[in-house]
């Protein structure tokens, strides 16, 4: 077996290990690991609020970046932490903050189906529209994967979302939601004003994109408004 480290223990919520350690070599606290992850970005991960709690007491940064450009509440939004993302907010000043692939707090978390934390991050000022490298935003994840909580909690903020933002593939969340046949997901998207006309780069609107059910409830919604 390898040694068990202070980024180990970190990851499993081990606080006495840890805040012994720490005791022992405070330089620990902003030591980087191979990854270039500090022990807060490990212990984020392990949900242990008291943990994280206790590394901001002792000084710990809230916004380090890894050698991928995550930070701790990047990490937590994504493994679904919702007491530690309220936490991080307390300090954090860089909600919108993107990894290496142009990933953000609120994209993974609306990736993965966490709408407390999606509510918590948008209360916080995330930018509800903002985009990866490849165009992706939050609605796009949320109407291809059908999480209906998700879409429910972003098109309620009807002033600032940007319901028919394309990606570099000239795609919106419409699009994705009828390529995957989410239909929930493409009614509500219609039902908010998403463009049902609207071609991508390939020339194909969603209706190119739907099955025969989806694309039939889709132009009865239309020539029913």
């Amino acid at each position: 077996m390898g040694t068990y480290t202070v980024y180990d223990a970190a990851y499993k919520g081990d606080f006495e290990f840890v805040s012994k350690k720490l005791e022992e070599d405070p330089l620990f606290l902003n030591t980087p690991d191979s990854s270039k992850r500090l022990i807060m970005h490990w212990a984020v991960l392990s949900g242990n609020l008291k943990l994280v709690t206790h590394l901001l007491e002792l000084g710990s940064p809230v916004n380090p970046t890894d050698d991928t450009d995550m930070t701790p509440l990047i990490l937590a939004s994504s493994a679904g932490h919702t007491e530690v993302v309220r936490l991080l907010l307390q300090k954090c000043d860089d909600v919108n903050h993107k990894n290496a692939q142009g990933h953000s707090s609120l994209q993974y978390a609306a990736s993965k189906g966490w709408t407390e934390i999606c509510e918590v991050l948008l209360e916080n000022k995330a930018d509800i529209n903002i985009a990866d490298e490849r165009g992706s935003t939050p609605l796009h994840r949320a109407a291809s994967k059908g999480l209906m909580q998700i879409l429910k909690l972003l098109l309620s903020y009807n002033k600032e979302i940007k319901i028919n933002n394309k990606d570099i593939y000239g795609n919106t969340p419409l699009h994705y939601a009828c390529e995957e046949d989410r239909q929930d997901a493409a009614l509500l998207l219609l039902e908010h004003g998403a463009d049902i006309e609207c071609k991508n780069r390939e020339d194909k609107t969603c209706l190119d994109l739907c099955s025969i059910k989806l694309a039939k409830l889709l132009k009865n919604k239309v020539s029913n408004n």
